[in-house]
């Protein structure tokens, strides 16, 4: 329920932008939410609680194959919803468009980094995150939200993969950076704020070493966990540490100002919970998720020069 979320806590927002005169004149479209998979969700959603439920309590006499049938079903329709993705951003690009997606969870970029790579053949992903999300099939999961930078890093056309605030990552994770060392370049959280922490390095000083990393062209993955955890209380999996909003900010103004070109991004793990909203805590995950949104879509306009 992210996205209904987002648009709902919008009309807070005051369409002045101290960074970027006449924001309002960009032209933002939010495509009409659809039912279709949110209903799928509710069916598909016991089954994968059962075969996690297995994963965590197994029985010596417990039937596999029918976790196995759980599995493989699970599988096929993440697959479905990617290629549905793709071919809806494929659409939106061809139309000229810049696309930016809004995840739910954070395995739904898949589709969209695909139909990028279609048309612009190479590019570079900043990612905002308090997880690294390079696991291999993660619980046998192959398109786990905890696995979509391993599976975007099997793409041809990803330059560089830099990641930005990552806290809490397993030792897979690690090797699996330490072989692509080359794409892949992480800042981990306690190192930037050690730094910053016994003033060896500001935070400006990172955004612009960071940033220096990318190639012309930038996909931005922004995972709200990456922000400190009351910004986002509701996520999925907060973790300490992470990004206050304003660091966050001044770091995606420093893609401007390097003059790199947004040419996607997406904002996931907006989580809410049950709709509509009452727990005031998730309410804090929507009114930051639309102000960081309307921020990245004005800064996007910005960067392909169209305000």
């Amino acid at each position: 329920f992210g996205p209904q979320a987002i648009l709902d806590y919008s009309v807070q927002i005051d369409f002045f932008d101290f960074d970027i005169k006449n924001a309002w004149k960009l032209g933002i479209f939010l495509h009409p939410l659809e039912n279709d998979w949110l209903d799928k969700n509710q069916k598909l959603r016991p089954l994968s609680d059962k075969y996690i439920a297995a994963l965590e309590n197994p029985k010596p006499n417990e039937d596999k194959s029918e976790l196995k049938r759980i599995l493989q079903k699970i599988n096929e329709a993440s697959k479905n919803l990617k290629q549905e993705i793709y071919e809806h951003s494929r659409k939106v690009v061809i139309d000229g468009k810049i696309p930016i997606i809004l995840g739910g969870e954070h395995s739904c970029p898949l589709g969209l980094i695909e139909a990028l790579i279609e048309k612009h053949k190479s590019f570079g992903i900043l990612q905002i995150d308090a997880h690294a999300d390079l696991r291999k099939a993660f619980e046998g999961f192959t398109y786990s939200h905890a696995s979509i930078f391993y599976n975007v890093m099997q793409l041809a056309g990803i330059e560089k993969l830099v990641s930005v605030g990552v806290r809490d990552i397993c030792e897979e994770e690690i090797q699996f950076t330490e072989r692509y060392n080359d794409k892949i370049i992480p800042y981990y959280d306690h190192l930037l704020k050690k730094r910053m922490l016994n003033g060896s390095m500001s935070w400006k000083n990172w955004c612009t070493e960071i940033v220096s990393k990318l190639p012309q062209k930038v996909y931005v993955s922004f995972d709200i966990d990456g922000l400190s955890p009351e910004l986002c209380p509701s996520t999925g999996t907060p973790v300490p540490g992470g990004l206050s909003y304003n660091e966050a900010i001044m770091l995606l103004k420093e893609l401007i100002l390097q003059q790199k070109t947004i040419i996607g991004a997406d904002l996931s793990e907006v989580s809410v919970g049950a709709y509509p909203i009452s727990d005031p805590s998730k309410e804090i995950n929507a009114n930051v998720g639309s102000r960081i949104l309307y921020k990245l879509c004005n800064l996007t306009g910005r960067s392909n020069k169209m305000i």
